[in-house]
């Protein structure tokens, strides 16, 4: 028989065990929410730009922040479909991607293929400008975690 201390000293133990545990739990929250990703948050200001690119049409994928170097070695056409239409003074460059149905006629700064199932559009993430929208059947970046490239 448990006398009324050892009663006490059970119930504080179960608190504090509890208490580590919703601790742990939290802190398991946290971290999970610090790696989504906060290198691309300057290009969340950018998502007005890239919906408006697809006239807010489409099922918005991700969005990710680029150097251009680095997205001309990752998607080599996407940034020759970009370049062969104009010349560009952006260095950091936000890719957002959006499924759906799309034809040329439909996205502004029309790039690439005609129609597609894909439609990129790439915002200079300095001062949110779009610099082009293409249009593609597979997309050439892996969209499901954010990352800086």
């Amino acid at each position: 028989m448990m006398g009324r201390g050892g009663v006490v000293r059970q119930k504080a133990v179960c608190g504090i065990l509890g208490a580590l545990l919703f601790a742990g739990f939290l802190s398991g929250c946290t971290s999970a929410r610090s790696s989504l990703g906060t290198t691309d948050s300057s290009c969340f200001q950018a998502l007005p730009t890239a919906s408006q690119a697809v006239r807010h049409h489409g099922h918005f994928v991700g969005i990710h922040l680029f150097t251009l170097a680095t997205l001309a070695k990752v998607a080599p056409r996407l940034v020759d479909d970009l370049l062969d239409k104009q010349t560009t003074k952006a260095t950091r460059v936000c890719v957002a991607a959006y499924e759906g149905n799309f034809t040329s006629a439909e996205v502004v700064k029309p790039l690439g293929r005609s129609s597609g199932k894909l439609a990129v559009a790439v915002v200079n993430a300095s001062n949110e400008q779009l610099l082009g929208t293409d249009i593609i059947k597979r997309p050439p970046l892996h969209f499901g975690h954010p990352h800086l490239g």
